[in-house]
């Protein structure tokens, strides 16, 4: 699964930068492109009556997602990318017959995000931390030639601050915001009856996770947010990563011992002086690279971002703390 996973992501770097090279081809071109582009599909998984996670099959198509069905309506947690609107609309098709009336962001990510403006301008309450809000707000979102205004239908009309409630279907959702992790607005989301987390991207399962320094993520904000994950699971929790295939809690457990090592490697290194570049070639986390390695973060960006953000935790602690 995890050599599918990181063959899918290397196609989709591959395609980006096809795009991109070409992107004055002409239109006999442009329709040879799209002959090569990977058919993408959702493959749903059971975790529970009424309750599915969605994954991308063929390519990479965003990150997981989470849908869950009853009688009183959908509620669904992120939703890809806009290229594959149709195709997803196909798959949710498959499950109901109702529109889906709550989508939660667990971040700010693209891939994450990429149908709040066709869900968010139809019938869908869009629920999202405050700081994604914000981001979205001050920063934009993804747009053809670069970031955009982000417009009303992309925005979540419902956020909160620390923890919030949703309860439909019988069944409790728990949206708890883990502080400066993956980004400064992640949230995840707890079904405790069902025994069900949706991580977001606080949980790479079998890659180095992305943490995101420009949005508020840092490496020890990330720990603690996946130890926090860890407490709330025991050994039979169904956890939704990310990014990888579904997880249980010892799958988790091996992804905390790499990064607590890591940063515990790097940060000895900085106590002695060592610069950046010195770390990246003293290569801490080789014992880690045959597993954990892949085409977006590889070791060494991983052993960057770790040294990066090390050095800049007393102001992300100040952060953390005025929270």
């Amino acid at each position: 699964m995890l050599k599918k996973l990181k063959t899918q992501l290397i196609i989709m770097a591959a395609t980006a930068s096809m795009v991109s090279l070409t992107a004055h081809a002409s239109a006999t071109q442009k329709e040879e492109q799209k002959k090569e582009t990977p058919s993408i599909s959702f493959k749903s998984t059971t975790l529970a009556q009424g309750v599915y996670m969605l994954e991308g099959v063929g390519g990479f198509a965003g990150g997981n997602m989470m849908v869950t069905v009853g009688d009183q309506g959908v509620v669904m947690v992120d939703n890809s990318m806009s290229p594959f609107l149709d195709t997803l609309k196909e798959t949710l098709g498959q499950l109901t017959n109702k529109p889906v009336d709550f989508l939660i962001n667990t971040h700010v990510h693209g891939d994450h995000t990429g149908n709040n403006a066709a869900m968010g301008a139809a019938h869908t309450h869009i629920i999202g931390h405050q700081n994604l809000r914000t981001q979205m707000l001050e920063k934009g979102v993804p747009g053809a030639d670069g970031p955009v205004k982000a417009s009303s239908a992309i925005l979540p009309m419902l956020t909160y601050t620390d923890q919030m409630g949703l309860h439909l279907n019988q069944r409790d959702m728990q949206l708890v915001h883990v502080p400066n992790a993956h980004t400064d607005g992640d949230s995840v989301i707890y079904l405790p009856v069902q025994n069900i987390i949706h991580a977001g991207d606080v949980f790479f399962n079998g890659l180095y996770p992305y943490i995101d320094l420009a949005s508020g993520g840092s490496a020890k904000g990330y720990l603690a947010g996946q130890k926090a994950i860890y407490a709330m699971a025991n050994d039979s929790t169904k956890i939704v990563p990310g990014h990888g295939p579904l997880a249980t809690r010892a799958d988790l457990k091996k992804a905390i011992v790499m990064l607590e090592a890591g940063i515990q490697q790097v940060q000895a290194m900085i106590d002695k002086g060592l610069t950046e570049d010195a770390v990246v070639a003293k290569n801490p986390l080789a014992k880690y690279h045959d597993t954990w390695n892949w085409s977006f973060i590889t070791t060494e960006k991983m052993t960057r971002t770790l040294y990066k953000s090390l050095k800049g935790d007393v102001g992300i602690a100040a952060a953390e703390h005025s929270h």
